[in-house]
């Protein structure tokens, strides 16, 4: 009776084993070829990317065809092609030097060392001496001291600026702050035998910051502006400043420390006063990254975005005063870029998500809609998420749009209505589809709340059998600052494609916290970065299962880089019951850890015991399950130390787990090593077998 029971035990330990276990050798084989076999190339996907011609309605972009490649010229007056496959002229089209990068007003150079700047009329040149502005003639004879206060503890910046009429300059005094710095040991250098040490300067959460003041100074020396900061004295940065064209006044834009103020400013040079002429507030945070202003040529209005009615909209304002002329966007939707602003025609081009309410709406599509906020038209009405190119005069546009499910459609339409006039480019996916390969679907459920709709794709492998129970593994980056999970077709997705071909269904969802869908939406991730969405995305892939019962809740695993590696494991140290292991891969575990720029905005200023409550460090006692870390030794993203102070925690607490280092790399999921450990990892603690050995797998 006993051996009939072992032996009954075995076969069914043998059947579920069968039933359960793939990650075989040639599992992990066909996982490593996907990557070339679902390329681009091999489906015939054109990403257009088209080059419109600066004169004339005329454009290029580079076709992938079965054939080859093929150079394509489109006259959009006269809607005729012309294609070309010789490779040399593909080449050199291709290979053509890109043209300088024009900077933005706000990305300057705030520190020494800028050559001298020229006058517009190139009579005399600004340049910083002594820490003080001085100007010279172009002959270099006459040298003249503008400035005077300038030290090496409060010096002028040399990004200068004149005014257009060559009159004034206008430059930042600086009051610098210590800096902190990175220290990096690179184990491994290819020059040399020895180690080297490596310092990067990084400012972390709570830091000093430099402390910046614009001056105005005239070119003949008799009169030095100095502004009164009352508007403007508790900064993260400031950025600027910018002359008018009447030279009678600069802009500057202020970023208050902790995110909460954000204000327009603008400075005369007739006496040095300040005044506020747009302004952003908030109980958490503005995201100053994404407003958008264009200054009218009227001088009497600006075009401004802004969330403050919960969503990214467009208003008109008055310069005077501030105030809202017009709201022109309105709805519950999110602007999501501008265009184009066409005074002439007092229209404005932009792209949106979330107009269509009967469809995903992270969905992009284009629109133009008048300075009056009436009549506004979408340009690229058909379902999918769109990428658009206009000619210069915006009369044509260059619109490629496809889903996670169906390919690419490159089509030519007038910037006028819409209408498509010619189709340039469809995606060929017959071969692709040939080698298998099978679309991710896109599923919505609702998040925590029960009624509030989360995003994400679902990814089966590609021989999957839906009478076979499947390990769920998520692939995690929530965030915040954008929206994560892909809406465009792509053949290969790297963090998911091949992982499912071992045996798993690998899964991406955006939960509260991610951008896109509203104000209140993002700002959930408040002081809150610990919390990572997970509850949504936990209620969401229990729905999934619910819908396809072949989706095994009982063995759940999760994995990410950066703010991933950070999500990855906070998963796992909180919902353990769910989560059954985590890769963790340069993970920013402690925000206190973390740079400035990225933590303060999400978790706050000053730094308060809510850096400490969102901290993996802090929690990693509460490790119950299977975990590996990982860390590139070079990383210049996320400090080092924050995953190895995770380390270092679950040493203290007697906790087992697995440290992976991986010599000279930088910020990364693991590398190819790391990926190779990442299969191995999952295919051992949720399909419950040892991987095969890395010797027989084919690269």
């Amino acid at each position: 009776m006993q051996r009939l029971l072992s032996t009954f035990l075995l076969t069914l330990v043998t059947s579920v084993t069968t039933l359960y276990a793939q990650g075989t050798v040639d599992d992990y084989n066909r996982a490593y070829s996907l990557q070339k076999k679902y390329s681009s190339r091999n489906c015939f996907y054109t990403n257009a990317n088209p080059k419109w011609q600066q004169d004339s309605h005329t454009f290029w972009y580079i076709r992938n065809t079965p054939d080859g490649e093929a150079l394509v010229t489109i006259d959009a007056d006269k809607l005729q092609e012309n294609v070309e496959t010789d490779k040399n002229k593909i080449d050199a089209k291709r290979d053509r030097p890109p043209r300088p990068a024009t900077r933005h007003w706000m990305e300057v150079d705030d520190e020494k060392g800028q050559a001298p700047v020229a006058s517009p009329d190139g009579k005399w040149y600004a340049f910083i001496k002594n820490d003080n502005i001085y100007i010279r003639d172009k002959d270099g004879n006459a040298e003249r001291q503008l400035s005077i206060d300038g030290t090496p503890g409060n010096y002028y910046s040399s990004y200068i600026q004149w005014s257009p009429d060559g009159q004034y300059v206008t430059s930042c005094r600086i009051r610098p702050a210590e800096k902190r710095y990175v220290y990096y040991v690179e184990s491994s250098p290819t020059d040399q035998l020895q180690p080297r040490l490596h310092k990067q300067e990084y400012a972390k959460p709570g830091d000093e910051l430099r402390f910046k003041v614009p001056c105005i100074y005239s070119i003949d020396g008799k009169k030095r502006l100095v502004p009164d900061i009352s508007l403007f004295d508790k900064q993260y940065d400031i950025y600027g400043p910018r002359w008018e064209e009447d030279s009678k006044r600069i802009t500057f834009e202020y970023n208050q420390r902790g995110h909460q103020v954000y204000r327009l400013l603008e400075m005369s040079a007739e006496d040095g006063t300040v005044r506020s002429i747009a302004e952003e507030t908030s109980d958490k945070y503005v995201c100053y990254n994404r407003i958008f202003r264009h200054f009218l040529k009227n001088g009497k209005q600006i075009i401004w975005s802004s969330e403050r009615d919960n969503y990214n909209h467009l208003y008109l304002l008055n310069r005077k005063d501030g105030s809202v002329a017009r709201q022109i966007t309105r709805g519950e939707w999110y602007v999501r870029e501008v265009q184009k602003v066409d005074e002439q025609s007092q229209q404005i081009y932009f792209s949106a998500c979330g107009v269509n309410k009967n469809e995903d709406p992270y969905l992009i599509h284009y629109y133009r809609i008048g300075f009056n906020g009436k009549d506004m038209i979408c340009l690229t009405p058909e379902e999918g998420t769109h990428k658009a190119w206009f000619s210069y005069d915006m009369k044509y546009l260059v619109d490629q749009y496809s889903s996670i499910n169906k390919a690419p459609i490159t089509v030519l339409r007038s910037a006028d209505d819409g209408k498509v006039l010619m189709t340039l480019d469809k995606a060929d996916i017959s071969k692709l589809t040939t080698e298998g390969w099978k679309a991710p679907e896109a599923f919505a459920a609702p998040g925590r709340d029960g009624k509030t709709m989360m995003y994400g794709l679902i990814q089966r492998p590609s021989n999957f059998d839906p009478s076979k129970k499947y390990p769920i593994i998520e692939y995690i980056y929530q965030g915040p600052g954008d929206q994560y999970v892909p809406k465009n077709f792509i053949p290969y997705n790297w963090w998911m494609t091949s992982l499912s071909e071992l045996g798993f269904i690998v899964v991406m969802v955006d939960g509260l916290g991610t951008s896109f869908r509203s104000r209140s939406f993002e700002n959930f991730c408040y002081k809150n970065l610990g919390d990572a969405g997970i509850p949504d995305h936990i209620a969401w892939i229990k729905a999934a299962a619910s819908k396809y019962p072949y989706m095994d809740l009982n063995r759940v695993g999760i994995y990410g880089c950066s703010a991933g590696g950070q999500e990855s494991l906070s998963a796992l140290l909180h919902y353990p019951e769910f989560y059954k292991c985590a890769y963790s891969a340069c993970g920013c575990h402690d925000n206190r850890m973390d740079k400035i720029w990225w933590n303060e905005q999400w978790m706050g200023y000053p730094v308060d015991e809510h850096y400490a409550k969102s901290s993996n460090v802090e929690n990693a006692h509460l490790l119950s399950r299977p975990l590996m870390l990982v860390v590139g030794e070079m990383d210049d993203n996320v400090d080092p130390a924050s995953t190895m102070q995770v380390a270092n925690a679950l040493i203290k607490a007697n906790k087992n787990f697995e440290l992976v280092v991986i010599p000279g790399a930088r910020h990364t999921m693991g590398e190819s090593y790391g990926e190779h450990k990442r299969y191995d990892f999952f295919v051992k603690n949720l399909l419950g077998i040892d991987p095969p050995k890395w010797e027989d797998i084919r690269k």
